[in-house]
């Protein structure tokens, strides 16, 4: 790492931190987070930057990061105005991936803590969770948009959210509702449109897959096996003809031979030449492949309040030889023209996400920060991000 790329880096995100006092707490933070230290909250920080005045250097962090005003927008904005150039020779296309992710944690106190499930361990335990969306290529990732998820135990107990600095506007929001404002904001601030890509915990509302359709954005996104759909060659009844007394019937109709099927029961019954074994990345150690179907279907949910049939889109099911039965199901709506090829690598760009994760947790202390507050939560990510980012570059540039 050439030292003096850096601090052309920290300066760059000077940019964004406001007021001229907060740049050295700025250059010095990222600077630990750089560092090869086993853990990197805040006092660990400031013992290494600073060993002869470890007090008073612990005190001013914590406050940077706990404390400061400044505005995790406005540095992610820096970071990301500085990765872009070298994420752009790798985007063709570019994607946005959306995920969460868990930080485990002791106690009640901290924000947004509660027993929820969290990835990193695998099952329900008190942790924190924060949404995020991510500027993706093939070749890297990068958060561009960070927020702590409250759930309904927080949202419902004013105290609590005050003393931990929750602002005020925040309310009681799914995480797919999160998701879809923190991409209505990325594409009002002119980033990269890109393919949708997100898991069953997304893609399973219907909710969600139309917020991305009402931005004029394209997915890949996961469901569970009891989502419904309507096969090729069926649908719903139209409305009923009118005939002349009352109100015209508007809304499609079902009745026992007119009735969706789930993703699973159409995919069991599909015949063996649907099926293609394909390698879809490169693993460690051996090329990664299995088993995969798609075909055209129309999302099922609740139709019947419908006036008009919903468009076609691709359901793509992967079956791994050996298995009882298909393991993961995706909706996309890109191109009817699209070759399985294509819409297998989009599904499948979900990797990226999980391996910067791993990478923001392990290198850059992602999940150390010991404060309980709201502003130091998010401040804490976004310097982590911007250590991360500057790592990033330097990859994509060499």
């Amino acid at each position: 790492m050439s030292s003096d790329t850096f601090e052309q880096y920290l300066e760059h995100l000077a940019v964004g931190i406001g007021h001229a006092d907060r740049v050295d707490p700025l250059k010095q933070y990222c600077t630990g987070l750089m560092l090869p230290l086993p853990r990197k909250s805040v006092e660990p920080l400031a013992a290494h930057i600073d060993p002869l005045h470890v007090s008073a250097r612990h005190q001013a962090l914590l406050h940077f990061v706990g404390q400061s005003p400044w505005s995790d927008e406005a540095l992610l904005e820096c970071v990301f105005l500085w990765v872009k150039p070298a994420m752009a020779k790798y985007a063709n296309p570019w994607f946005w991936i959306v995920d969460d992710t868990g930080i485990p944690k002791k106690g009640r106190h901290s924000v947004g803590v509660a027993r929820q499930y969290c990835g990193q361990i695998g099952k329900q335990d008190n942790c924190q969770v924060a949404v995020s969306l991510s500027l993706a290529t093939p070749a890297g990732s990068l958060p561009i948009a960070w927020q702590l998820y409250l759930p309904e135990s927080w949202c419902d107990d004013v105290a609590r959210c005050q003393a931990a600095g929750v602002p005020e506007p925040v309310r009681l929001r799914t995480k797919p509702q999160m998701a879809l404002e923190q991409m209505w904001r990325a594409k009002a601030a002119g980033v990269p449109i890109g393919i949708v890509v997100a898991d069953a915990g997304y893609g399973n509302e219907c909710l969600f897959r139309e917020g991305l359709e009402a931005l004029g954005l394209e997915y890949a996104v996961g469901v569970g096996h009891p989502s419904t759909v309507w096969a090729a060659g069926t649908g719903p009844l139209p409305a009923k003809p009118y005939r002349g007394v009352g109100k015209p019937a508007s809304l499609l109709k079902r009745d026992a031979n007119h009735q969706p099927v789930s993703v699973k029961t159409l995919a069991m019954n599909l015949p063996p030449r649907a099926w293609r074994t394909v390698n879809w990345r490169e693993g460690s150690n051996t090329m990664l492949r299995s088993r995969f179907a798609h075909m055209r279907v129309r999302p099922a949910h609740r139709d019947y309040w419908l006036s008009q049939l919903r468009d076609e889109v691709w359901l793509l099911v992967e079956w791994p030889k050996g298995e009882l039965e298909p393991t993961k199901y995706w909706l996309s709506n890109l191109p009817a023209t699209m070759k399985m090829e294509e819409l297998l690598a989009t599904t499948k760009m979900r990797w990226r996400i999980e391996r910067d994760y791993e990478e923001l947790k392990q290198e850059f202390g992602l999940g150390h920060y010991e404060g309980r507050g709201w502003r130091g939560f998010h401040h804490h990510a976004t310097l982590c991000i911007a250590a991360y980012g500057f790592l990033l570059a330097q990859r994509l540039r060499q």
